[in-house]
């Protein structure tokens, strides 16, 4: 590591703030860099989602250049301070939020915009932007601490190659979330085409409705003869989860709470179910794993009475806008009784298991997918502490 340097952010970058303007300047004018794109980004997207109304001496005393790295400066917790994301491209007219700061290069070092994108949010850094910053009402970073802080840099070459391999899972990671996307895309599509509008294959295998299916009234307006109106509890069957169990992130059972995957354990409560986030902010979130799981008691599960998969009811409950019908005085909250007692047009078990075989493929796929993505991801984030670090040379892999 003698080759690498180390240099405080002060003497790599000069440090700007941000765009302030009132609520009403915002929803038209020019591409604005908003708090929740770097938040959630290691990389600016191609487009910046926000627009506000700016002038000529704004627009250049903000600008969004490639290499800038843009830092969040303030937040409620500790954990949304100092996240990063690093433009990768010139964005014309834009600017940036008054909330995050703007690390610009100043020629000093040679830094590879890449490079940077992943050193910024790394554990090495992270942490010393926890150590450093002050939350005792509002967690902030002003110029001064901001000085304090340092990034490690090899040479340039070598950057090259670190952002090369990571940038590289990354890209394996986007393709596959794409792909799940393109897939449950084409099973919402299906369901829709089916139970919506009534167009599932007749005997002869043409669109039922579009070729003179027969209907009648029913409470729920037209519905195809045969269904009938009723509730989602006649053929479903709901559950609340259980608290969570000792977790340990060597184990391969994922642990389900409201907001997803919340770590692995060694036992499980469940096995091939939707799970439906039943309180707080994720309340109406839903999945469907196919292997097994434990499930907590800020999620509940949800399977079909007469058949072995479930992607009907996952399908059915993706259309039903849940965090809509939540109740409770405080934060919102969903039950049995209301996810049993919403009403639909059931329709015969066979269709429903016609249905189950031709999506079961989809939602396999889906499942491998996740797993993949999983794997890449640690592999990802336990490579990422070590390169920014020198513990692990490119040379090494």
């Amino acid at each position: 590591m003698s080759e690498w340097q180390e240099a405080y952010l002060n003497e790599a970058f000069d440090i700007g703030s941000g765009l302030s303007k009132p609520a009403e300047d915002f929803g038209s004018g020019f591409p604005f860099l908003s708090f929740k794109e770097i938040f959630n980004n290691f990389f600016l997207p191609d487009a910046l989602s926000e627009l506000v109304e700016s002038n000529e001496e704004e627009r250049d005393k903000c600008s969004v250049k490639k290499g800038d790295v843009f830092l969040t400066r303030t937040s409620e917790t500790v954990k949304e301070l100092g996240m990063s994301c690093v433009a990768l491209k010139d964005y014309e007219d834009a600017t940036f939020n008054g909330f995050t700061k703007r690390l610009r290069t100043n020629g000093n070092f040679e830094i590879v915009p890449e490079y940077t994108g992943y050193y910024f949010r790394s554990s090495k850094f992270r942490n010393e932007v926890t150590a450093l910053s002050s939350a005792s009402t509002r967690a902030s970073l002003n110029n001064e601490m901001l000085g304090r802080l340092k990034i490690i840099l090899p040479s340039k070459i070598e950057q090259e190659e670190i952002a090369a391999v990571l940038i590289c899972l990354d890209r394996k990671i986007s393709n596959l979330r794409q792909q799940n996307e393109t897939l449950e895309a084409i099973a919402q599509t299906l369901f829709k085409h089916w139970f919506v509008d009534f167009e599932f294959p007749n005997e002869d295998g043409k669109p039922y409705k579009s070729s003179g299916g027969e209907m009648e009234r029913s409470e729920l307006g037209e519905i195809p003869v045969g269904w009938r109106s009723g509730v989602l509890g006649e053929i479903a069957l709901f559950n609340n989860g259980k608290s969570s169990p000792e977790r340990n992130e060597n184990s391969k059972i994922p642990v389900y709470g409201s907001n997803g995957v919340i770590g692995n354990t060694t036992i499980a409560n469940n096995q091939k179910t939707v799970i439906i986030g039943r309180v707080g902010s994720y309340c109406g979130s839903l999945y469907y794993y196919l292997h097994q799981c434990w499930v907590t008691d800020n999620a509940m599960t949800g399977r079909l009475k007469k058949h072995k998969s479930h992607a009907y009811l996952y399908l059915f409950l993706a259309t039903s806008r849940l965090n809509k019908l939540s109740g409770g005085s405080g934060q919102p909250l969903l039950n049995q009784s209301i996810l049993s007692s919403i009403e639909l047009a059931i329709p015969d078990d066979y269709l429903i298991q016609d249905f189950e075989e031709i999506t079961n493929p989809l939602f396999r796929k889906i499942f491998f997918n996740q797993n993949s993505i999983r794997t890449l991801t640690k592999t990802r984030d336990r490579l990422l502490p070590k390169l920014m670090s020198g513990q692990l040379r490119i040379t090494e892999l």
